[in-house]
């Protein structure tokens, strides 16, 4: 398909630039795609509906299975100084995979002054590495700005030392506004995440509170937790004029076989699988089988779904809004109609709803299949 199909505009004054407080205090647009029956009834082809987070332990029924990611975003953004005989300069870098036990691949800002060979350091007084300082050298040039970093450390030694001296990894549509704060290591992660290893946040996972939880465990609403380790790269606009032509960066991910029973068993007594998140529901999407059952998961998956995929394994999606031509706009339009989604954004911003990953959040309910 043509990427412009999924380009509209956005007002700058729609880019959150902080979460809301408390976190499900967040707005919540309730999308419901109607069948061509109804638009043959009611003469409209799409339900929307205005409510807020806290109301999803109402908006779900009782046998319904959530399904969150429980990665854990690191503290992937690194400023270093490149060192060239007495030439200086300081280098932004985003860790977005990780290549072994030394060597990560980063988008670098600004990357044209990088050269294969340059020799970067990382820490500044009030930061140093416990360990001692930490170097690396640019082993490789990529593009767009990618660079490959082969760091004096390795293992949990490198771990260590990007842990003390990274700060979060908060977009870019963020960073341009302001400065990283020492809140956003607790406001960039979800109040679930448990295994590291994502360089971005699940960002539908923020919404959810303690206080929510335990209502949506009172409203008889389960929850499930997979792992998919959240790369930079799913955030990326699509440069390529048709969709075929774009691919997406592999991530790993996990879903434990007990998981995948207990979500088998769920659908199987009626309850329906709510994806938080497009991560959640690419990784149960991959380790869907043909009758939609869900299979136990360990590997890297490069799923990427645009319109006309045939959703197996998730019924409902919650998720927030999304970037003009990213991948991610393509999954929702995909999940729910692109009309209807075009629909869904054009009241989100005429309403004043908050985009992007300290955002509002959007219930998706799957497009019916057409016959």
């Amino acid at each position: 398909m043509r990427t412009d199909l999924f380009d509209f505009e956005l007002p700058d004054d729609r880019i959150a630039l902080e979460p809301a407080s408390p976190r499900d205090a967040a707005r919540l647009l309730v999308v419901r795609p109607a069948s061509a029956m109804d638009v043959g009834l009611h003469g409209h082809d799409v339900s929307l509906q205005d409510r807020a987070v806290g109301d999803l332990p109402q908006l779900f029924r009782p046998g319904d299975a959530l399904v969150f990611n429980d990665t854990r975003v690191i503290r992937a953004a690194l400023t270093g100084e490149r060192a060239r005989g007495d030439n200086r300069a300081q280098i932004a870098f985003n860790l977005h995979r990780r290549i072994d036990e030394s060597r990560w691949r980063a988008f670098a800002r600004p990357a044209k002054r990088l050269a294969a060979g340059d020799r970067i350091r990382f820490g500044h007084e009030g930061r140093v590495c416990l360990l001692g300082t930490l170097e690396a050298s640019v082993s490789a040039i990529g593009e767009a700005g990618e660079v490959e970093l082969s760091f004096s450390l390795h293992g949990a030694y490198l771990d260590e030392a990007i842990a003390i001296l990274g700060d979060p990894p908060l977009p870019p549509y963020i960073l341009g506004k302001r400065s990283c704060r020492p809140e956003d290591a607790e406001n960039y992660q979800t109040v679930f995440a448990r295994r590291e290893g994502a360089v971005a946040a699940p960002t539908a996972g923020l919404h959810f509170t303690d206080r929510l939880l335990s209502a949506l465990d009172a409203r008889g609403i389960s929850r499930h937790f997979v792992t998919l380790h959240v790369g930079a790269g799913t955030f990326l606009p699509v440069k390529a004029e048709d969709t075929d032509a774009h691919r997406l960066q592999p991530e790993w991910g996990e879903i434990l076989s007990e998981t995948a029973a207990a979500l088998n068993r769920a659908r199987a007594a009626g309850g329906r699988v709510v994806a938080v998140g497009t991560t959640a529901l690419r990784l149960l999407e991959t380790a869907a089988a043909e009758d939609g059952s869900i299979r136990p998961f360990a590997g890297e998956t490069d799923l990427f779904i645009t319109p006309g995929y045939r959703f197996l394994a998730a019924d409902l999606l919650l998720t927030n809004f999304h970037l003009p031509r990213s991948t991610l706009f393509m999954l929702v339009a995909a999940f729910s109609g692109l009309d209807t989604m075009r629909a869904a954004y054009a009241h989100a911003i005429g309403r004043g709803y908050r985009f992007y990953s300290y955002g509002d959040a959007c219930l998706l309910h799957r497009a019916p299949v057409q016959s």
